[in-house]
């Protein structure tokens, strides 16, 4: 057996609308989700959003993008100290060749993995697992210019529940596919193997701007949606010009799959009443999606967004998602 020990290991980079939007690789699945949508976002026009209002059109496109990036998610990302995750994943070509999928007035249905360069789609079954939200994020940019983003996790509330020398253990094993193979029998990427370490979708991210400077700092809990609400926020601040409070407090929303998700349901008459606009913003969001043909979903979002942007002029603006505890200090 081998010591399970820290690793470095490179950052996963894409371009979008000129900026370098760089994550975490393997075994997070979310520096390559973010990258991928990104980049098969990069031709389209999503408009500009007045002020907490998202244009349906861009809504349309950015999940269908989703999908795609899902698909090949689920498929082939894992611990790639153990399995070989493709490098041809975030290929250009390799997505030219998946953007034509994204049709611009239909929703395709659950979309399929794609055979990225170096690797054939018979290799693996696809893994439904979705890993619980139990997650913290901290955003941090210093007088000198240095930015962190980190994001940690114990798995569930309380982990395991169990207590070891001031530190609660995390029940990070469960994101592992407990399920070794898919139903078509193949095996499955993120199964469970000894030594290794299991998928998640923690997505600390830098944005750099053209000249290398960080322009934005952000991360969020909430399991395999940290994937979705990462993206909402990056697309808020660059295409809908929104600023670092407003893009963090934007409404929830975007695709895993087969369905298109909004925030959120109220599970009693008191929800109603304790958040109304909640109610009316996903309804109205749904309304104007609902002619393109998705699948619509309503749920709790509890996303918990920080983000730290750099204005032209070099000041810096936080954003604290009202969804959970966090809050923004300077000093």
């Amino acid at each position: 057996s081998r010591a399970i020990a820290p690793r470095n290991r490179p950052a996963v980079c894409a371009t979008y609308r000129r900026r370098q939007v760089c994550g975490m690789g393997p075994p997070s699945s979310g520096g390559i989700a973010v990258g991928q949508t990104l980049a098969l976002l990069e031709p389209f026009d999503l408009g500009r959003g007045s002020r907490g209002g998202m244009p349906a059109h861009a809504l349309h496109i950015i999940a269908e993008a989703e999908k795609l990036a899902f698909a090949d998610r689920d498929r082939y990302v894992a611990d790639s100290d153990v399995i070989p995750v493709p490098s041809g994943l975030l290929d250009p070509a390799y997505l030219d060749g998946r953007r034509p999928m994204i049709h611009a007035f239909t929703s395709a249905p659950k979309a399929a993995a794609g055979t990225p360069p170096g690797l054939r789609k018979a290799a693996y079954g696809e893994d439904e697992t979705h890993e619980a939200s139990g997650t913290s994020h901290i955003s941090i940019v210093d007088g000198a210019g240095n930015a962190v983003a980190m994001t940690t996790s114990i798995e569930t509330a309380f982990g395991s529940r169990l207590w070891a020398a001031g530190f609660l253990l995390n029940n990070q094993l469960t994101d592992f596919s407990f399920r070794a193979r898919a139903a078509d029998g193949r095996p499955i990427a993120n199964r469970v193997e000894p030594g290794k370490r299991p998928r998640s979708s923690m997505s600390p991210t830098i944005v750099l701007d053209e000249r290398g400077v960080v322009e934005a700092v952000l991360g969020a809990p909430g399991g395999s949606r940290i994937i979705l609400y990462v993206l909402k926020t990056i697309i808020a601040l660059v295409d809908w010009r929104l600023d670092a409070q407003a893009a963090a407090a934007l409404d929830n929303f975007g695709s895993r799959g087969s369905t298109f998700e909004f925030e959120f349901t109220p599970a009693s008459a008191i929800d109603v009443l304790a958040h109304p606009w909640a109610l009316r913003s996903s309804l109205w969001h749904a309304l104007k999606i609902k002619p393109y043909g998705h699948i619509l979903a309503f749920d709790a979002q509890t996303s918990g967004v920080h983000v730290i942007v750099r204005r032209p002029d070099g000041t810096l603006e936080g954003g604290a998602d009202p969804r959970r505890e966090g809050i923004v200090l300077a000093d």
